[in-house]
């Protein structure tokens, strides 16, 4: 029973939190992590304990009329619960800066870093989070990654 409630609350998670799009699209996003100019890659170490680092790209279509892709990165545990938000590396606002509604400029490619810690700096326990990434408000793009203690 609690599993099948973990399942469907992963399931929930991913349809709310995506654009209309058929069951095979969100299938293939899942599996590439990638959506129009917006590349979400595979955390390494994975699975990994306690830190990670999270790779993604931003391509030239994200950066309308000169305006900056405003990047949010957040961490949940398979009950859908907000555990945290990564910081920024080599961020032109300096180094730490959470990936919270974060400009960033230039199309290229960044990295996020996680400490492993929920939002109160406790250590997480060992099991399966889910990381998304949303730019300007829409097309998340979500992959799994693996605590192991």
């Amino acid at each position: 029973m609690r599993r099948t409630i973990c399942v469907l609350s992963v399931l929930l998670f991913l349809l709310c939190s995506a654009q209309a799009v058929s069951a095979q699209d969100v299938g293939r996003r899942m599996q590439s992590g990638q959506a129009n100019g917006l590349q979400l890659d595979q955390n390494y170490p994975n699975p990994f304990n306690p830190e990670t680092t999270i790779p993604f790209n931003l391509g030239e279509d994200l950066f309308v009329d000169g305006r900056p892709a405003v990047v949010t990165i957040r961490i949940f545990n398979i009950l859908t619960q907000l555990v945290a938000h990564p910081v920024a590396l080599r961020h032109s606002s300096g180094e730490g800066v959470l990936v919270d509604q974060l400009p960033f400029t230039q199309p290229g490619r960044y990295e996020a870093y996680w400490d492993g810690t929920d939002q109160m700096g406790r250590q997480v326990a060992s099991g399966i989070y889910l990381m998304q990434l949303t730019v300007n408000g829409f097309k998340p793009l979500t992959r799994k990654m693996y605590v192991m203690k």
